[in-house]
């Protein structure tokens, strides 16, 4: 799959499963009393799930990133870029949910604060799985001449 379908996917598919899921993730995220600011509550849990989703991702691509570079390891770091390509867009999509599901601001117990954290953290990740990947391709794709 090339990296311009893949991307592709990515920028279509949120939208679509975003529209479905809004209403199912609306009615398990809804809160009728007040909770307090240590109570875990389903938002609260959803958020954080899909920011360590999303610093799962920015770890494996940061790592892919390198390998890619030929920094660390001998392999070209695809297997990595995918995953953390994976793990971000993830991640994004769980925090847009959550995010898209909340009727109230910080505080009120919905996630909000973390589910854009986790927007933040997965299109961090999905831009560092996206760079190891084209420079994955680049590195198989043309080998280093030899000089001499």
């Amino acid at each position: 799959m090339s990296v311009r379908h893949l991307l592709a996917a990515a920028v279509s598919v949120p939208p679509a499963i975003a529209g479905l899921a809004t209403p199912a993730a609306a009615h398990i995220l809804t809160q009728p009393d007040p909770v307090s600011a240590y109570s875990m509550t389903a938002g609260r849990l959803w958020s954080a799930v899909a920011a360590l989703l999303g610093l799962a991702g920015v770890v494996i691509g940061g790592l892919a990133l390198a390998r890619a570079a030929g920094r660390i390891g001998t392999g070209s770091g695809r297997r990595g870029a995918v995953v953390a390509l994976a793990a971000g867009l993830a991640g994004m999509v769980i925090g847009g949910l959550v995010v898209a599901a909340a009727d109230g601001g910080p505080g009120t117990g919905y996630g909000i604060v973390g589910g854009f954290v986790a927007l933040v953290v997965g299109l961090i990740a999905t831009v560092l799985g996206g760079l190891a990947l084209a420079r994955s391709r680049r590195a198989t794709a043309s080998p280093h001449p030899r000089t001499g």
